[in-house]
């Protein structure tokens, strides 16, 4: 079995803001589970967004995602890592398009990020064709996405579910 060496955290995310921010604002520095960590990082920001109506935050989403991919793309060109373990910006496009037009409530956020995880560590078909074969900031954003989806799909189940 062949081992893969995790490339060492760029000490530049805590002098470069941008770094900062594509290293899930510092909780990709952790050493165990910064996807996990990252996630957990979004969920503020689902507390802000969730106020919106539901164009708005979509919109928004919109916004973040875009923003997300440049991200990804420039961070990965500067440190010379493709899709760094630890630069987890892409978890948030992800859970917060999983949290899309869910009820707001603690139950619901902690479901909406274990499914979330479930589907960013399973990667699911495409998920992993996309993680394995769409590079640059498009495609470190897109299979979270994708995991997004496939996580906003259950919620919605099973808040349609409980709810009757």
């Amino acid at each position: 079995m062949k081992k893969y060496k995790v490339p060492p955290i760029p000490k530049s995310i805590w002098k470069n803001p941008l770094h900062f921010i594509a290293f899930g604002f510092g909780t990709g520095a952790i050493p165990i589970a910064p996807g996990t960590f990252g996630t957990i990082a979004a969920i503020p920001f689902y507390l802000l967004l969730h106020l919106l109506p539901n164009l708005f935050y979509f919109i928004a989403l919109t916004v973040i995602t875009l923003f997300c991919m440049w991200l990804c793309e420039k961070v990965s060109r500067e440190i010379n890592v493709h899709d760094h373990q630890g630069m987890c910006i892409d978890e948030f496009p992800g859970f917060l398009l999983t949290m899309f037009a869910a009820p707001f409530h603690w139950i619901w956020i902690l479901t909406g990020f274990i499914l979330f995880r479930i589907f960013d560590i399973w990667k699911p078909f495409p998920i992993r064709y996309v993680d394995k074969n769409i590079k640059g900031g498009f495609g470190m954003v897109l299979d979270d996405l994708l995991a997004g989806v496939y996580s906003c799909v259950v919620l919605q189940i099973l808040i349609r579910i409980i709810s009757l």
